[in-house]
């Protein structure tokens, strides 16, 4: 099954996170299928940068994405929603 989660970057006490699609039986920093995006926490304001229409697409596709993926998932939707259209 694929799963939509985050993987470790950065350094020690600096995490840096990429979300990826991932098969569920592949360590966490291990081998991915595609890169869909990262989150830095330590920013301020946080960033979130998402492909959101390539997790749609592996979304459709069955992928299920961890508890953290989700909540980054749903708050990059209602940023890009509250983000003015240029």
């Amino acid at each position: 099954m694929v799963r939509i989660r985050l993987t470790r970057m950065g350094a020690k006490k600096r995490p840096f996170y990429r979300m990826i699609a991932a098969d569920s039986r592949a360590p966490r920093d291990g081998r991915f299928i595609e890169q869909l995006g990262y989150y830095d926490p330590m920013r301020d304001p946080m960033v979130i940068e998402l492909k959101l229409d390539r997790i749609d697409h592996w979304l459709s596709h069955g992928a299920q994405p961890s508890e953290t993926a989700a909540k980054l998932i749903k708050r990059a939707r209602t940023a890009q929603a509250e983000a003015p259209e240029a």
